[in-house]
């Protein structure tokens, strides 16, 4: 599943794509997403302009200059602006036809777990993730506020930085990137961290989300940025998918188990259980 620094980089493509351009017709597919398509939503967006393009967790917004579009890219989920002329993928199930004629915002999902939709307003996305209980930015988490969450739950860290309601973008991947450069085990309880262990985590989530944003993010199935350029973070995993492989700091053989349902990958000695 794209996580933030995936859906950050499809933001940051996308905005000088399409900012300031309108949509001037609409293709949609008959096959159903993770969320209905309405049909009426096709005239309240056939002639707006793109006022701006955003993030939040892993959900991606564009503002349509009084509606909203969301995007939320599932597992599969492709979202980026193609030349007209160039032919359409399977699976593509939405297609924004831009103001120049040459150009579309194509939306392609294999397994269609993601899903775009319509809101009225700002204030709607914002009380859908209320909602949704969608956690802060880990860029902008408050210090107090993450070691009170870590201290109250007796959940391993994999479970903790999965929840979205913990913190907005973290998935698998950068779950266990976090863990191992922070030397933790995902396996250890939230409450066994001292406050400068739960310091700790939380600088290294944001620095290592920072980095794979800088690197496009990773590109390990279907992930493509907005332009349709894959990620490269993929080659500098310190231990996620690199099972049996050697640690890069100690060359001890990097180990998998499962935790919170999901693949988990760690040093057995940098990232000790205690």
């Amino acid at each position: 599943m794209p996580e933030l620094p995936e859906v950050e980089t499809v933001v940051r493509d996308l905005r000088p794509r399409l900012v300031g351009r309108r949509f001037a017709a609409l293709r949609v597919s008959g096959k159903a997403l993770r969320r209905a398509w309405s049909r009426r939503w096709n005239a309240q967006i056939v002639g707006q302009c793109v006022r701006a393009v955003e993030r939040r967790g892993k959900w991606i917004l564009l503002d349509l200059d009084g509606p909203w579009l969301l995007v939320h890219l599932g597992m599969t989920g492709q979202f980026v602006v193609a030349a007209a002329e160039k032919p359409r993928q399977n699976h593509t199930h939405l297609v924004f036809t831009l103001d120049d004629g040459k150009s579309e915002l194509r939306f392609r999902d294999i397994r269609r777990f993601g899903s775009v939709g319509l809101y009225p307003s700002r204030a709607d996305i914002e009380a859908y993730f209320t909602h949704q209980r969608l956690g802060p930015e880990p860029f902008d988490v408050d210090p107090a506020y993450w070691r009170a969450a870590l201290a109250k739950t007796e959940r391993n860290l994999k479970a903790i930085l999965l929840d979205q309601r913990i913190v907005a973008g973290v998935g698998n991947i950068y779950a266990d990137e976090s863990c191992f450069e922070a030397k933790l085990h995902p396996q250890t309880f939230g409450c066994q961290l001292d406050a400068r262990q739960a310091d700790k985590l939380r600088r290294t989530i944001a620095s290592v989300l920072l980095r794979a944003i800088e690197r496009r993010g990773s590109s390990i199935r279907d992930y493509v940025g907005g332009s349709g350029l894959m990620g490269q973070y993929q080659d500098e995993f310190r231990v996620y998918g690199r099972t049996g492989e050697p640690c890069r700091r100690c060359r001890t053989a990097i180990e998998r188990i499962v935790l919170a349902g999901r693949s988990t990958h760690f040093c057995p000695r940098c990232q000790r259980l205690r």
